[in-house]
């Protein structure tokens, strides 16, 4: 058995974002995962009849200090993050870092700094961006922005492929040793092709997928928990970079092509475990 990481994200009964995108996902990987909801949504906003609310920094912390009250927390491999909603609940989830690094000082973090998209812009509540620069970032062993979040906290546009390479080497200033950014549109790439770009202290590696005719959420959020998996399993970027994009590459393009408005998980659960097209990671 893998060992389990805790995994404080947000929670919606339908469809597939936050943990309803990152748990059974990993636990199909043989990973156990103990989700702890930050919201608990109807569905993702994104629909207009959605409904739910969101948790208090409480909670966090009484279901953290029962982990700890049983004894599980040296089991714990790490912990990720995605949204949040609002700075409370990011420093409820950094005590909880805190408590399991005291319990297993070897445990790793995965940090998805969720402020915003292009095109969108930033959608968080006032002050999470700030949390994620200033006090999350510099705990994390992992962060998986995308592109308006990799500009948002280094303030370098990741237009080309050396002012990527800049962007991620700024973040990882910061505190992380490992940054793999998502969805990048670099200058240099076709048209019909999106890029990935992870750097860590070894090197750095890019990813180039086709673009898909879909916009689908959960897609990120479903990256940032299969990169943080098998970063885990290797310890080696480039390969979590491979295997990662891949399986989220196959399976939106399953989605895609049925005509799916969420994330087909569960019908193209096989591409978790054996993508059907392989992308490699290449040195630049």
């Amino acid at each position: 058995m893998l060992a389990p990481i805790l995994s404080i994200q947000s929670h919606v009964v339908y469809g597939h974002v936050g943990n309803s995108a990152a748990v059974f996902p990993l636990q199909r990987l043989g990973r156990e995962v103990w989700p702890l909801m930050t919201v608990e949504f109807s569905s993702h906003a994104g629909y207009a009849g959605w409904r739910g609310r969101a948790f208090d920094a409480g909670l966090i912390d009484e279901c953290v200090a029962g982990l700890q009250a049983i004894g599980a927390l040296p089991r714990c491999a790490g912990l990720i993050t995605g949204y949040i909603g609002k700075p409370e609940i990011g420093e409820a989830a950094l005590r909880a870092l805190s408590t399991i690094r005291a319990a297993n000082s070897a445990a790793a973090y995965a940090c998805d700094p969720v402020i915003g998209d292009v095109g969108r812009g930033s959608y968080v509540a006032a002050g999470v961006g700030e949390f994620f620069r200033e006090r999350a970032l510099p705990l994390a062993t992992i962060a998986t922005p995308n592109a308006f979040e990799l500009e948002w906290l280094t303030g370098e546009r990741p237009g080309g492929l050396a002012a990527a390479r800049r962007a991620i080497d700024a973040l990882r200033k910061r505190g992380p040793r490992v940054v793999a950014a998502k969805s990048l549109m670099l200058d240099d790439a076709p048209a019909d092709a999106l890029d990935m770009l992870a750097g860590d202290e070894t090197g750095c590696w890019r990813l180039r997928t086709p673009k898909l005719p879909i916009a689908v959420n959960g897609a990120g959020d479903l990256f940032a928990a299969l990169f943080f998996h098998h970063w885990l399993e290797t310890r080696a970027t480039p390969e979590a970079l491979s295997w990662a994009a891949s399986s989220v590459h196959a399976i939106v393009s399953a989605t895609s092509a049925a005509r799916s408005r969420e994330l087909i998980l569960i019908a193209a659960q096989d591409e978790l475990l054996r993508p059907s097209r392989r992308f490699s990671a290449e040195p630049v």
